[in-house]
């Protein structure tokens, strides 16, 4: 790739994190159908029983801390020459734009092309994951802690958020659950994540990765501690997973 191509995608790739962080404030600020994404969560989706307690979504703050610190690291001469990053740039990019649009259209409540979009997103940070090959090899503390982690954390979130989106979808399309009742899904579906991270723990050993989980779940077991069933699940699946760090370090 040209000197001047590499330069351009890396400003680029910052360009777009930039983007995406003010689009997701502004539209926390000033949602286009007059509720953000939380709001909506909290009054038209309050029946979605895998969503986590509010405080969760915090997380979002460490994720684009991360994505700014890949954002000027990749900046630098060493990157712009190295394929794994061009390769990385160019999906992230495509993540970032995702997310913008996703952004609009589950702030309009178009929940069935957000969902569309989150899977976007997803295979996005799946592949950056895969390239990066994270948890495979030992790297520098810059590597690590500059790119593997922002990207663990970012993959995971958006792994459970997938979730959640599928969820929220159905919840308002009115899917009766195949007669299961919603409780049951919802500590289905906590099995089934909880597997994903318990898989990434024992192969990859991405603590960072688990840990999301972690804070997800236990988000999740805050907001339904009225519901045995679910909020036993999450607390199950997460002193596992928990377990499993300490296990396989």
């Amino acid at each position: 790739m040209h000197n001047l191509s590499r330069r351009s995608l890396a400003l680029t790739t910052l360009t777009a994190i930039i983007a995406t962080l003010l689009v997701n404030t502004l539209s926390s600020l000033f949602p286009p159908d007059g509720q953000n994404v939380g709001e909506i969560s909290n009054t038209l989706l309050a029946g979605v029983l895998i969503t986590p307690a509010n405080y969760a979504f915090s997380i979002w703050g460490l994720i684009y801390v991360g994505l700014i610190a890949y954002g000027i690291y990749q900046l630098q001469p060493a990157q712009q020459r190295d394929p794994n990053f061009w390769r990385t740039n160019k999906l992230l990019i495509v993540a970032c734009v995702a997310q913008i649009i996703w952004i609009f259209c589950f702030t309009l409540k178009l929940f069935s092309l957000s969902i569309v979009l989150m899977l976007v997103i997803l295979l996005s940070l799946l592949s950056i994951y895969t390239n990066l090959g994270i948890g495979e090899s030992r790297v520098s503390w810059k590597q690590r802690w500059l790119v593997q982690i922002p990207f663990s954390v970012y993959t995971a979130w958006i792994s459970v958020a997938t979730i959640v989106n599928v969820a929220s979808a159905l919840y308002v399309a009115g899917w009766d659950g195949w007669g299961l009742s919603s409780v049951i899904w919802t500590a289905i579906l906590l099995v089934v994540g909880g597997l994903l991270a318990g898989s990434i723990a024992v192969m990859l050993r991405d603590v960072p990765f688990v840990l999301v989980f972690v804070w997800a779940y236990g988000a999740i077991a805050l907001r339904n501690n009225d519901t045995p069933s679910i909020w036993i699940t999450a607390l199950t699946v997460m002193l596992l997973l928990l377990g499993l760090i300490v296990f396989k370090r």
